[in-house]
């Protein structure tokens, strides 16, 4: 195998006390609703958790064809672990169920240490190459067209924010054309977060800036080039320029895990899969840092 059978156990005990929690969680929700819940007259053999498992490991292996992975290694290599495995076919029917799980699993259970010195950034998420983009009908209504630093793309967006450890803090799939400075998207990726935020010049916005310093988070930006200098302090100004660590996670993201490919027939499975790639990300036993674990962080 691929994967050390002590980081599937990991991740697979994970998924399964995330799933409980979920389960809570839906009944809950319906109940607050005035819904009563009911017993769904058809299960599957394959529980939530198995399924959400099964994803993560895949963005975990570095492998690049999801079919060849689960026909050759989940089929046959981890068929003692997973024994009521069904076929591909039905399997990609499932991953549907998975995606909202997925982003609770991610934002709620596999966040990193609070601290007061975050890094946020978007990556863009091409869904098809750009000669395709008028042919391209799986996404239509849902991507569109959007300007990135290396030109034209059709696609969504990942917002991403992690602490100086590397360590993921929030994530959130958008399409491709809701800005970076939107204050309404800035709200949810920020929310609870306090101390300073180090961005580029795309989250550059006063109303979002004068908004979340009154709740206590100073986002630190660059500025453009018909602006005037800013008064920055020597502690901003030097881990101003530590913000490329949030680049060296992009990279892990993309590379090897696998969340940037033009391959998708389906939306929902495709922000599926971009979960489980922040997912898979969280559990790599060395994640790009700036500082080692013993360093506080602290503002003189």
């Amino acid at each position: 195998m691929i994967l050390r059978e002590s980081k599937l156990i990991e991740i697979f005990c994970d998924c399964d006390d995330f799933c409980n929690f979920f389960k809570q969680w839906q009944e809950r929700i319906m109940i607050d609703s005035g819904t009563k819940p009911r017993k769904p007259t058809r299960t599957t053999e394959l529980s939530l958790s198995e399924c959400m498992c099964i994803m993560i490991v895949y963005h975990q292996s570095g492998m690049k064809c999801f079919q060849y992975y689960y026909q050759e290694m989940v089929m046959k290599e981890m068929k003692g672990y997973f024994p009521k495995i069904p076929c591909y076919e039905r399997f990609v029917q499932l991953i549907p169920r998975t995606t909202v799980a997925l982003f609770m699993f991610v934002n709620l259970f596999r966040i990193g240490r609070t601290q007061e010195c975050y890094f946020a950034d978007s990556k863009k998420l091409p869904v098809c190459d750009n000669l395709r983009i008028r042919s391209n009908k799986v996404f239509k209504g849902i991507a569109c067209r959007s300007k990135s630093s290396t030109g034209w793309f059709y696609g969504l967006k990942l917002f991403l924010v992690i602490n100086a450890y590397g360590e993921v803090m929030k994530c959130l799939v958008t399409p491709a054309g809701i800005a970076d400075n939107n204050l309404e998207v800035m709200k949810k990726i920020f929310k609870n977060l306090t101390g300073y935020a180090f961005a580029d010049k795309g989250f550059l916005s006063q109303p979002a800036f004068e908004y979340f310093y009154q709740v206590g988070l100073k986002i630190v930006t660059t500025i453009r080039k018909n602006m005037k200098n800013k008064l920055m302090s020597l502690f901003e100004k030097i881990l101003r320029r530590k913000r490329g660590i949030i680049e060296s996670v992009n990279d892990l993201l993309m590379t090897l895990c696998d969340i940037d490919h033009t391959r998708h027939r389906s939306p929902i499975n495709c922000i599926a899969h971009t979960y489980a790639g922040v997912a898979a990300y969280t559990y790599l036993d060395k994640l790009p840092t700036i500082f080692s674990h013993k360093f506080k962080i602290s503002n003189p």
